[in-house]
């Protein structure tokens, strides 16, 4: 599809890209046709891209940028920590402030990890439940993607579902034998595979709201039924809040339903911008990592100064405020979505949960990873593109969500909304 917009530095660094980065980019879910934009800088809730094009960024890097990009804030801290050091290899202080901070937040955590991805956070947390249970299966939910690792990049949304790849190539099936897959939001089929694999699951992982599939919300006492029944047979319950934490509450996902997990990992926002993730839970399990414990875990950047930093100063400003206002306004989009798609006799299912929303076109409800995926994704496109061609960035996927940030003021959700009532009147 060509855009009705200037993109001729973009053209050409696309081309110049792909001679060097696999498909032109670094992440799939970065692509669309017939190129992505450049960007050369970006601020508060703007992108502005090589060809001097303004972009309204409800994509927020996937997440993290709560307070918006090149926050003063979180760049003077940054600054000051550079020039004391960029990676140190042994402990520093901040590293007990910022552990300090996430214990006070997240119901179930006692002791922290540190790590650099969320990938490495749900590998290391999956590696930890198994140690300490003695047992290798695990379930996992259809669609949840919990990082690009081998356990667990089965049956998966985001990046891997809008490529065409949900089983990756390279991933032997000895490495998948113990993924038990299961719908999400289906009480039934947890028993069932839970009774047929008896003592042998080690944890239950999940997103408590599924990011990486769109947006697809908990059933009401979904949540609660799985600590139950997790509690009932020794299975730990892990929740992936790597996109939830700190973003729906100021204790994430578990503060949100009111539900204690056993471990959980985070990421993205914990960075404020900056690479990092961490492993969290109860210090009966977390003590069983190397090297109190003969779990093994490491890392060079693990606990890195410059990420550490970023996200002590981005947590400090994620108050009760902060959650109001940013729920307040996805609310108003998730809203407009919904009014505009009935005004134009659109079949569409918008889905909201605090600063979280996401559209799927679809007439029917989405509770699992089957429903988003009968949704009209190729509707979906035409919507991204027209957001495009109006200034308005929402990731190039379905299988995403969007993002609100404290940045988003009124103004910003005028020209959003004029941009979705020009979309929804072209589909």
């Amino acid at each position: 599809m060509e855009l009705n917009i200037k993109m001729d530095r973009s053209k050409e660094l696309f081309e110049e890209s792909k001679k060097y980065l696999v498909g032109g980019v670094n992440s799939p879910v970065r692509l669309f046709k017939p190129f992505p934009f450049f960007v050369k800088s970006a601020k508060d809730c703007f992108l502005y891209d090589e060809d001097g094009n303004e972009f309204i960024d409800y994509c927020l890097a996937y997440g993290p940028m709560v307070l918006g990009h090149a926050n003063e804030n979180i760049l003077n801290a940054v600054k000051s920590q550079m020039d004391l050091g960029t990676a140190y290899g042994v402990p520093s202080e901040k590293e007990i402030t910022l552990a300090k901070e996430v214990i006070n937040r997240i119901p179930c955590a006692e002791m922290v990890r540190f790590v650099n991805s969320g990938t490495e956070a749900t590998m290391g947390a999956i590696r930890l439940a198994r140690g300490v249970t003695k047992r290798n299966k695990i379930i996992k939910f259809e669609g949840a993607f919990h990082g690009a690792h081998d356990y667990v990049l089965v049956k998966t949304g985001s990046g891997a579902l809008t490529h065409g790849a949900p089983n990756s190539p390279g991933i032997p099936e000895d490495t998948t034998k113990n993924t038990l897959l299961i719908p999400f939001n289906d009480e039934e089929a947890v028993r069932k595979v839970i009774s047929e694999n008896k003592e042998e699951i080690a944890c239950i992982i999940l997103e408590p709201v599924m990011g990486n599939v769109g947006c697809i919300p908990p059933k009401d006492g979904y949540l609660q039924f799985l600590r139950e029944i997790t509690e009932e047979n020794g299975i730990l319950l892990i929740f992936d809040e790597v996109i939830t934490g700190f973003r729906l509450s100021k204790g994430g996902a578990q503060e949100y339903y009111g539900i204690k997990s056993d471990l959980a990992t985070v990421g993205k926002i914990l960075g404020g911008g900056f690479p990092i993730g961490a492993i969290t839970g109860k210090k009966e399990y977390m003590e069983q990592f190397s090297p109190n414990g003969q779990i093994y875990q490491a890392g060079t950047f693990n606990g890195n100064p410059i990420s550490v930093t970023a996200g002590i100063e981005t947590l400090k400003n994620l108050d009760d405020k902060f959650y109001k206002e940013t729920t307040k306004k996805a609310g108003i989009l998730s809203n407009c979505l919904r009014e505009t798609a009935e005004k134009y006799n659109i079949p569409a299912k918008v889905y909201n949960v605090a600063s979280i929303f996401q559209v799927y076109f679809n007439d029917k409800e989405i509770v699992t990873y089957e429903d988003a995926k009968s949704s009209d994704t190729e509707k979906f496109m035409k919507y991204f593109y027209t957001l495009l061609e109006n200034g308005v960035f929402v990731a190039p996927s379905q299988f995403e969500c969007c993002f609100t940030s404290i940045k988003h003021n009124d103004e910003v959700l005028e020209k959003t909304m004029n941009a979705i009532d020009i979309a929804m009147k072209k589909l």
